[in-house]
């Protein structure tokens, strides 16, 4: 399974930029990969594994903003449409392969 983290955080003033920097750097650091601006995902074993990314996300929030979690499962991610644009090179690479540690 996956989970989408997809995220619309304010940078207005520097203390927002901030934020946004960490919150970003965060996620990679948790081993997210950017699927397109402001849309990050995590390939995962479970449920479980899920709930653990969710906490782990939770202490580095920003204040404001939007930030939503999304689990979808093997099929329904790779049976997404792209409609404009193509697959990633990472996608590529990977191909349907269920788990893929980077």
């Amino acid at each position: 399974m996956r989970i989408m983290c997809m995220f619309d955080l304010p940078v207005d003033t520097p203390s927002e930029k901030r934020q946004y920097r960490i919150f970003r750097k965060e996620l990679l650091r948790n081993g997210f990969v950017m699927l397109q601006y402001s849309v990050y995902y995590r390939t995962l074993q479970n449920h479980a594994a899920a709930k653990k990314y969710e906490r782990s996300i939770k202490r580095f929030l920003p204040i404001h903003g939007e930030v939503r979690l999304m689990a979808v499962s093997e099929k329904q991610f790779n049976d997404m449409q792209i409609l404009v644009g193509s697959r990633s090179k990472q996608e590529v690479l990977v191909g349907n392969k269920d788990m893929v540690v980077i």
